[in-house]
């Protein structure tokens, strides 16, 4: 099932809308920080929604500090005291997040212009990000391509450097299936993931990782996202409910978002070894949503795929590294189904 991929809105200030059509699916993106702005879909007694959070004004992306719908980079998540050492040298971040840098500092990719082209069945975007910009090394290339085949959009991240960097890109998308019809509590989440990373008050992955085994943290069977989420544990007080890294077990449909009354499936697959499970804990006070409508806490679930959040001062073989002489190259997959209800 081939998908329509056009121009729907051109505007002066370099900002176009792309809307990616089938018989299933209509997917709306922007080439401001690739943004998914709209993602509509049947349920199953056919009434059609869109399954993702937004904001009423297209120009209120660029300051949207709940980064809603984009790709975060050049490193999503939080790393630590906002710097890192590479090759010798020290590093310095903006520390956007408390002590913490996040989601790429100041200005992150979600808050950039980036070229694009229309190819087939789906849209190219590409960012040219210099050395320094943001405090970090290499002149980056990257491209995100997103295709809409059948009932799937695949997300494709790939890029090269002339300089060591890291990179660890994301989107960040809020998902809520019964078209904002209700908070995410009854939506129904199942994660392959025995372990999370635990993380510090400020929200920052410490290292320390947490077995989920009779933990509020445990999806590996499918559970309510509310049944556990205001459980007294130090973990879910720290974040403010769910906002931790799972380290994912295989790489074939890893997670599984489902929305009984609608029918409406959302499965996520990635070869990236993580996904940040976040339930818009910090939602609420940010620009208005569709409608006008504004967007609170609970409103929807983010699954962000990505490598471990502050790897660069964590872990010893760290992929979050890019060297000059390699390629990154990283895919998600979300697709869309509906189950027809009893």
């Amino acid at each position: 099932m081939m998908a329509e991929v056009k121009v729907i809105e051109q505007r002066q200030d370099g900002i176009d809308i792309i809307e990616m059509k089938n018989q299933g699916l209509t997917v709306r993106v922007t080439n401001l920080g690739c943004h998914i702005l709209s993602v509509w879909m049947k349920d199953s007694k056919g009434n059609t929604d869109d399954v993702v959070l937004g904001l009423e004004h297209i120009e209120d992306y660029r300051k949207d500090e709940k980064y809603i719908g984009g790709i975060l980079g050049r490193a999503a998540n939080r790393i630590k005291d906002g710097k890192f050492t590479l090759g010798g040298q020290e590093y310095h971040l903006a520390a956007n997040n408390g002590p913490n840098h996040l989601h790429g500092g100041t200005e992150g990719f979600d808050k950039k212009v980036w070229d694009y082209e229309i190819r087939d069945d789906k849209v190219i975007f590409c960012y040219l990000s210099q050395d320094m910009e943001e405090g970090y090394p290499g002149n980056l290339r990257i491209h995100v391509s997103y295709e809409l085949t059948g009932n799937t959009l695949t997300m494709i991240y790939y890029g090269t450097t002339d300089k060591d960097t890291i990179v660890n890109l994301a989107n960040h998308t809020y998902f809520n299936l019964s078209g904002r019809r209700e908070k995410i509590y009854d939506h129904k989440l199942r994660i392959k993931a025995s372990r999370i990373a635990c993380v510090d008050k400020d929200g920052c992955a410490t290292g320390e990782k947490l077995n989920v085994a009779g933990t509020p943290f445990d999806f590996r069977k499918f559970r309510r996202i509310g049944e556990r989420i205001n459980d007294e544990h130090e973990q879910l007080a720290f974040a403010g409910g769910y906002d931790h890294p799972y380290i994912l077990s295989d790489q074939t449909e890893q997670i599984t978002l489902l929305h009984e009354e609608t029918g409406r499936k959302l499965t996520v697959s990635t070869n990236l070894p993580t996904v940040q499970l976040y339930t818009s804990n910090f939602l609420e006070g940010g620009f208005p949503g569709k409608g006008g409508r504004a967007n609170e806490n609970r409103d929807g679930v983010c699954l962000e795929t990505q490598f471990m959040p502050n790897a660069v001062n964590l872990e010893e073989k760290q992929q979050v590294i890019l060297r000059k002489e390699d390629r990154y190259a990283v895919f998600t997959a979300f697709k869309f189904e509906v189950q027809e209800n009893d």
